[in-house]
């Protein structure tokens, strides 16, 4: 029978699974990238900008994401029911109280960012306090919580810093291709080296494309995490799944929605994971930030306290 223990180990050990598949490819195309010019600098180059770059969004994440969405300051005195919904919610999960913000859009939407629990972030819309009870705001904001918990904003940027590397060095790879003549003074190693070549060219095609689904499907592991440890914290998984079947519902997208952002919030704020009940189509779902809210759904109702 499955329970909210089983449902949390199998999702961890999925991401961390996928996280194992992509260091793969990023070795495989360093090696063969170092294999073809024989001269590892570029990947050291390559490793070092990718990280810079991403650990400083990182480092900025709340204050950028923020910005982009309006988010206003939940106010205690104006929002009293709310703000203790959270920090009785907070002190269940041992985490320091994250600050509170409110974004004025009517789709019913949260996120959670921040690098660390003592640097966190939870935004709801008023959409959410709008159309959801209780419980089932209990439910979105323990979901919101358990990615604070879970160290997710981490493991998303370990990701992003890997798709940022893989697409750095296949950018370079190719820009040499077509005006550095291979390599420069590098002399040619036959019939081996012309192999190797030509799975450098496939590699840099295919690789960012690569890189890019396993960390979509990294970030669909830790909706599915967070669905089961905000159910553990609530110890009520139907109020999440009734949250869900709401949510679904609602047409319209969120009005500050970006790309950029899209992977942070509760539920896709282009409404990409809504589909009705109809069956998800297969490229859809591989190229969404969320799994389908029905798969979701689904996944709470199995679980069995």
């Amino acid at each position: 029978m499955a329970t909210l223990y089983t449902h949390k180990a199998a999702n961890i050990r999925k991401t961390w699974l996928l996280m194992a598949v992509f260091f793969g490819v990023v070795i495989g195309i360093g090696w063969i990238v170092s294999r073809v010019y024989d001269n590892p600098g570029i990947l050291y180059f390559a490793v070092i900008f990718s990280i810079f770059m991403n650990v400083l969004s990182y480092w900025f994440s709340d204050k950028i994401v923020l910005k982009l969405h309006h988010a206003e300051p939940v106010d205690m005195k104006a929002h009293p029911e709310l703000y203790r919904v959270l920090e009785n919610l907070a002190i269940t999960a041992g985490l320091p109280m994250p600050k509170f913000y409110l974004i004025r859009d009517p789709a019913p939407n949260a996120f959670a960012t921040g690098r660390d629990p003592k640097h966190a972030v939870v935004a709801v819309t008023a959409g959410l306090l709008e159309k959801l009870d209780r419980s089932e705001l209990e439910g979105v904001l323990a979901h919101e919580l358990s990615h604070i918990g879970n160290r997710d904003m981490l493991v998303s940027t370990i990701a992003v810093v890997l798709v940022g590397f893989v697409s750095i060095v296949s950018d370079m790879f190719m820009r040499s291709m077509w005006f550095g003549g291979m390599g420069g003074g590098r002399e040619e190693r036959g019939r081996a080296g012309g192999v190797l070549i030509i799975i450098g060219i496939v590699l840099s095609i295919l690789a960012p494309i690569i890189a890019s689904l396993i960390h979509l499907a990294i970030s669909r592991r830790r909706e599915f995490l967070a669905d089961t440890s905000g159910a553990l914290l609530t110890r009520y998984p139907v109020g999440l799944a009734a949250a869900l079947k709401k949510i679904a519902g609602y047409q319209r997208p969120l009005r500050s929605a970006t790309n950029a952002t899209a992977h942070l919030f509760f539920e896709n704020p282009f409404g990409a994971d809504r589909n009705g009940t109809r069956k998800t189509p297969f490229l859809i779902k591989m190229f969404s930030t969320h799994p389908p809210i029905k798969e979701r759904i689904a996944a709470l109702e199995q679980i069995r306290m």
